[in-house]
């Protein structure tokens, strides 16, 4: 998927909701758990409740393969099932260096057939640059987490008072374009999303955080919205665990709504 093809996306659906599929066996509905494949059978029925208001999926690569070729064989499913319409995004983190990057972009982009992935930049642009060769693909680059520990180096001053996460903005915009390359930015760090927008203007952002972690839908679109929107918004827990009864998949549609009508009052002040 390009970018013109996601920004189109995001205007027809009037969302840029990007829903996260975690599963995870303790808590997934009970029913569940008698199917063939338990978790393709919970993501199928959240992705056939949620798509009409979704412009993206981020299943977290994790969840699948801590159980191994079964979890692999889930996720691979869950990626197909996923229609050309959507971004689809696989949260792996992935980062080496040289032909061991560009065989995990082989991996996710030639064989599960992934439209992005997120890549952390801690070894530099040898460990990225392999995953840019990839047309109508993405990197997804961590510069700031919404996690407690990305204080620890994240926010780390140098001798001029520059963030260790703008360096790394300052150094990797180069590398891609906005064409094929977006940024992770918390939502729970809200207040340095204006900070990002300076140094990234054009690209797109994947803000996780938003509902379960307590980061505002609303600063988020103020500070980090651009001319193309160039903001998805993941959220996880709080659609695809909002119940854990039978009903899951319809309570997870409902919850979907919510946002997409927060998110379409924000895309229509942006006119």
């Amino acid at each position: 998927m390009n970018k013109h093809q996601l920004v189109t996306q995001i205007r027809e659906k009037q969302s840029y909701l990007c829903v996260g599929l975690d599963p995870s066996m303790d808590k997934i509905p009970a029913h569940l758990h008698k199917e063939k494949d338990p978790f393709f059978a919970f993501n199928k029925a959240i992705i056939d409740e949620t798509i009409d208001y979704a412009v993206a999926y981020k299943p977290n690569t994790a969840f699948y393969e801590a159980l191994g070729t079964k979890g692999w064989e889930s996720l691979e499913r869950t990626l197909d099932y996923l229609p050309s319409s959507v971004l689809k995004i696989a949260d792996a983190k992935r980062g080496d260096i040289g032909n061991t990057s560009n065989l995990y972009a082989k991996a996710f982009f030639d064989t599960l057939h992934a439209d992005a992935v997120t890549v952390a930049p801690y070894m530099g642009k040898d460990s990225v640059t392999p995953f840019l060769g990839f047309e109508d693909k993405w990197v997804i680059l961590l510069a700031l987490t919404s996690n407690i520990g990305s204080a620890d180096f994240q926010l780390f001053q140098d001798s001029t008072g520059r963030q260790l996460f703008e360096e790394v903005l300052l150094k990797s915009k180069d590398w891609g374009t906005p064409e094929n390359m977006m940024y992770v930015v918390g939502a729970t760090r809200g207040e340095k999303i204006a900070e990002v927008r300076r140094i990234i203007p054009e690209h797109f952002l994947l803000v996780p955080g938003v509902g379960a972690q307590g980061g505002s839908l609303q600063d988020v679109a103020l500070h980090g919205m651009n001319p193309d929107v160039g903001i998805l918004v993941n959220s996880s827990r709080g659609i695809i665990y909002a119940s854990s009864d039978r009903d899951f998949a319809q309570v997870a549609k409902k919850e979907a709504i919510k946002l997409r009508d927060e998110m379409s009052e924000t895309l229509q002040k942006l006119k």
